[in-house]
């Protein structure tokens, strides 16, 4: 089936794109900034509007941009200019794969030659277009966006994305275009059902690299400088008929190296990203090794008990020997040696090495985290581990596990009545545990093991 119709957000920088983003989407998915030039690439988020759901689509500013040597480049923030090109390009290629257009403008500073230069760009597609006036908060404003109709590309909306003034006239005029428009076979809302993947790590890792090397489309901004993801951005695609949603997030910094403002922002969307993922692939850099930041993240992943797999990016630029890759896994191991239950998959994103395992290895991890022992299996399982090795005892006093019972996937979580709960030893809640991974190995999910003090015998 056609996804949903998608309505795309153009417009310079710094107009409030990702503002009415934020507003239509009824959530903070876009980081918003006063810095020209912080969403660099598209946002998506399904929305509706009297009845009629589509896509929004949140885009970086079309800047103005000429060749070094120019004397007529447009100016970006400092620091952004590099990405000026890219940014234009993911804008444009919104634009095409949109049925419907919302140019924004500022009706405080009024018409400029960038608007000049976008709506000759929009007017090429062909397709509905509405100019939405932003920061028209008063009669003054209102009167002067009329300005706007000189671009001849269709109806004029003053708007304040920041408090919703005439956003409701805009969506009306949306909505009935998007009525008029063929009307393509909506996509259901399959988010519950597929399996949601978030690629996390350090900045430039290579995390955006990945995410474009499986979908085999550019769709994220590539760039060798570090923080160019600033927002946790959704993809879907669909592996073997199974719904799959990739989250490529920004680069997590040591606490002490996160800037304010927009890059603290980008990683607490990236942490949120973790919480609301079924599998979280943790990117390293093979030619950086393991560092503390990279088990601190591990850290963050686990106190969600969410799966995850360490995902070794950049094997192709690492010299290799017969026991490089077993050097390498040993260190991994012993820096994170509270996930020993972990698969490690050593990649190249920029060759293609080993990718077509990635999905796979998700898809396999989210099945065993749904996996449920029936009772009397797991009690077979804890019976023959308390055979094969004693519980311990205090004071003269032998701990005794009387039932087991798996009360919850997702995560695998599992309850344990036993006489006297002062009696449970980590080592042994770890043995226990093992043991039940030797024949349920939940590959990648770390699992809860709860005690209850409780009278009776062992079924």
């Amino acid at each position: 089936m056609k996804p949903k119709p998608m309505v795309a957000l153009v417009g310079r920088p710094n107009v409030g794109k990702s503002t009415l983003f934020n507003r239509l989407a009824g959530s903070q998915l876009a980081v918003v900034h006063e810095m020209p030039g912080t969403t660099r690439d598209r946002l998506q988020a399904d929305t509706e509007w009297n009845g009629v759901a589509f896509t929004v689509v949140d885009t970086g500013g079309i800047e103005v941009y000429q060749p070094k040597g120019s004397r007529d480049v447009s100016p970006l923030a400092e620091g952004s200019i590099d990405f000026v090109p890219q940014i234009r390009a993911q804008a444009l290629i919104a634009v095409e794969e949109a049925e419907v257009i919302i140019m924004l403008v500022d009706a405080i500073q009024g018409l400029t030659a960038a608007d000049e230069y976008i709506a000759e760009i929009l007017r090429r597609t062909n397709k509905p277009v509405f100019i939405a006036a932003n920061k028209a908060d008063n009669a003054e404003r209102r009167e002067a966006a009329v300005e706007f109709y000189s671009l001849n590309l269709g109806e004029v909306f003053p708007i304040s994305a920041l408090h919703g003034t005439g956003t409701g006239d805009l969506l009306d005029a949306v909505v009935s275009a998007l009525r008029r428009a063929p009307a393509p076979d909506y996509e259901t809302d399959q988010d519950e059902e597929a399996l949601k993947i978030a690629i996390v790590g350090r900045p430039n890792v290579g995390k955006s690299s990945l995410v474009n090397r499986l979908l085999g489309e550019e769709r994220a901004i590539v760039s060798p400088l570090a923080g160019t993801t600033r927002d946790a951005i959704d993809t879907r695609l669909v592996w073997e008929g199974m719904p799959v949603i990739l989250i490529d997030t920004a680069g997590i910094r040591r606490r002490g190296k996160i800037a304010p403002g927009v890059e603290k922002y980008s990683v607490l969307r990236a942490m949120k990203a973790i919480k609301r993922a079924d599998v979280v692939l943790l990117l390293l850099d093979a030619t950086e090794g393991i560092t503390a930041q990279d088990t601190h993240i591990a850290g963050m992943i686990i106190e969600e008990m969410k799966s995850v797999a360490v995902i070794v990016n950049k094997w192709d630029a690492v010299t290799k020997d017969t026991y490089t890759m077993n050097v390498f896994t040993e260190k991994i191991r012993e820096q994170l040696n509270f996930l020993p239950y972990v698969p490690i998959l050593f990649i190249s994103a920029k060759t293609g090495q080993r990718i077509g395992q990635i999905i796979p290895l998700a898809a396999q991890m989210q099945e065993e985290r749904l996996v449920r022992i029936p009772t009397s299996e797991l009690n077979r399982i804890v019976r023959d581990a308390v055979e094969r090795h004693a519980p311990p005892s205090k004071a003269g006093k032998r701990l005794k596990i009387y039932l087991a019972q798996q009360v919850r996937t997702d995560p695998p979580t599992f309850l344990f009545h036993v006489n006297d709960t002062r009696l449970v030893h980590f080592s042994y809640e770890r043995y226990l545990e093992n043991q039940i991974r030797q024949e349920y190995p939940f590959t990648g999910t770390p699992v809860r093991l709860s005690f209850r003090p409780r009278e009776g015998r062992l079924t």
